[in-house]
């Protein structure tokens, strides 16, 4: 994404690009339906977000749009200083693990697949965590 349309202050920046995430995901980008780069700054510590988009009905009743099912890919901002180290542990780790986060979820049984799940990987003082959320 170019500088003129990025809508982040200069002193922040995105770790990854979609290229990244294409390259990663491969065959499996297919199944996402939403990648998204955040311009807030509320996201702390998190990185990389991933969601799975359940079918379930959100409108009492009515159906949902089968095109919103599927993976949801948030890539948070980080200070521009830090976007080469981050970008370097996101790419060594986070994205292989997205990869099989989102390998085993197409793989899982029709319980977990009913359910909407979420997954974020942290970066603080050098560390990478990531966990399964509510």
């Amino acid at each position: 994404m170019s500088a003129r349309n990025r809508r982040l202050p200069r002193h922040r920046a995105w770790p990854l690009t979609t290229t990244d995430i294409n390259e990663c995901l491969g065959p499996y980008m297919t199944r996402v339906t939403d990648l998204r780069f955040l311009t807030g700054t509320d996201s702390e510590t998190i990185v990389l977000g991933a969601e799975w988009i359940a079918p379930i009905s959100r409108n009492y009743g009515r159906s949902m749009n089968p095109d919103m099912v599927g993976f949801r890919i948030d890539v948070h901002p980080v200070d521009t200083a830090e976007r080469a180290a981050t970008r370097a542990v996101l790419r060594a780790y986070a994205l292989p693990q997205l990869h099989e986060w989102i390998t085993q979820a197409i793989a899982a049984n029709e319980t977990w697949q009913l359910t909407p799940h979420q997954h974020y990987w942290r970066l603080a003082d050098g560390h990478l965590t990531h966990r399964d959320e509510a």
